[in-house]
């Protein structure tokens, strides 16, 4: 068993060194589920068939060692130079086949268990969601506030609450889902949500909007000031940046092309969209600087990771650490 086990190291090891380099897209999820599969085989095995061919073994040797004993007893000898202790112990051990397979079963399966159900760390790649989020930012997703969901296939088993309009979401990219996103949500099923002349309309009403005092937000990466605003969705009040000035143009540009396209209308002063039956519109806090369904449409429910909640941790700035909205 151990030529097998250090081949299905190779096998991790080659997986692991082919997604660090960039030479295929690795599945985290996937990759804890084989290994908590590997792992239980392994730890079936040694419960039910090596831990007791080695307690038999030790039996054998106490069994050996008291048979000679008597038997040299009978012809007077008393003492007996034997380590039975030892040798016991050594047929007991388990070898490091199984102490790096079954042994950590139980450490694998709760990592599975815990990242699978209840919460998944992310670090922020991208300034999509400045100022409510930060690169380098590592927070914590709830997997089971929009619901429980079976890992690997994302299928959801058991609802729980919808997405709500201001919530910050974690979701699958509908162009590429091996790749995860992080935006708001401002549009839910039924939704007509408006964005145009740098302003979030919902439903026909814009969201209230209050200008933060100057000089605004400061990116320390790019060494300048933007303008920051108090954005209000809902029951959540959180930060945007947008600049009135600057106009991306949108156009009705016929090579945008995403599942229910017919839903959005582009012109000159910006995008408005119909939002379909299970899905949702998602922007970044950072409206001039962020890729969202503006551009590449709906977030389809089953895509849906879970709610960002907690930063907690960023090793740029401690005093990130905390909830958000």
């Amino acid at each position: 068993m151990s030529w097998l086990t250090g081949g299905l190291y190779a096998v991790l090891g080659l997986y692991l060194g082919g997604w660090y380099l960039g030479k295929w897209t690795g599945n985290f999820s996937l990759l804890l589920f084989v290994l908590s599969v590997v792992t239980l085989a392994y730890w079936l095995a040694e419960r039910f068939v090596f831990a007791p061919r080695r307690a038999a073994a030790a039996r054998a040797l106490e069994t050996q060692a008291q048979a000679r004993a008597e038997e040299l007893g009978r012809r007077g000898i008393t003492r007996v130079d034997s380590d039975v202790d030892g040798a016991r112990r050594a047929a007991l051990a388990q070898p490091w086949w199984l102490d790096w397979t079954a042994g950590l079963f139980p450490v694998i399966l709760a990592v599975f268990l815990l990242r699978s159900f209840l919460f998944e760390p992310f670090k922020i790649p991208s300034g999509s969601m400045i100022p409510t989020l930060l690169v380098g930012d590592l927070i914590l997703v709830n997997k089971f506030h929009y619901g429980v969901r079976l890992p690997v296939i994302n299928k959801k088993i058991i609802a729980n609450q919808d997405p709500q309009r201001g919530d910050v979401m974690v979701f699958r990219y509908p162009s590429d889902p091996s790749i995860d996103y992080i935006k708001r949500v401002v549009g839910v099923p039924g939704d007509e949500i408006s964005f145009r002349d740098q302003r979030l309309f919902v439903n026909g009403e814009a969201a209230p909007l209050q200008r933060m005092p100057d000089p605004g937000f400061y990116d320390e990466s790019l060494m300048r000031y933007f303008p920051e605003f108090k954005e209000k969705l809902g029951q959540v009040e959180h930060r945007i940046l947008v600049n009135p000035q600057y106009q991306p143009y949108y156009g009705a540009d016929d090579k945008i092309s995403f599942p229910f396209r017919e839903n959005c209308r582009y012109d000159a002063q910006g995008v408005r969209c119909k939002v379909p039956a299970g899905h949702y519109f998602m922007m970044g806090d950072n409206r001039d600087n962020s890729q969202d369904s503006r551009f590449w449409g709906f977030v389809p429910d089953e895509n849906i990771v879970g709610k960002a909640f907690f930063i907690w941790m960023n090793f740029g700035d401690l005093k990130r650490i905390g909830s958000f909205h």
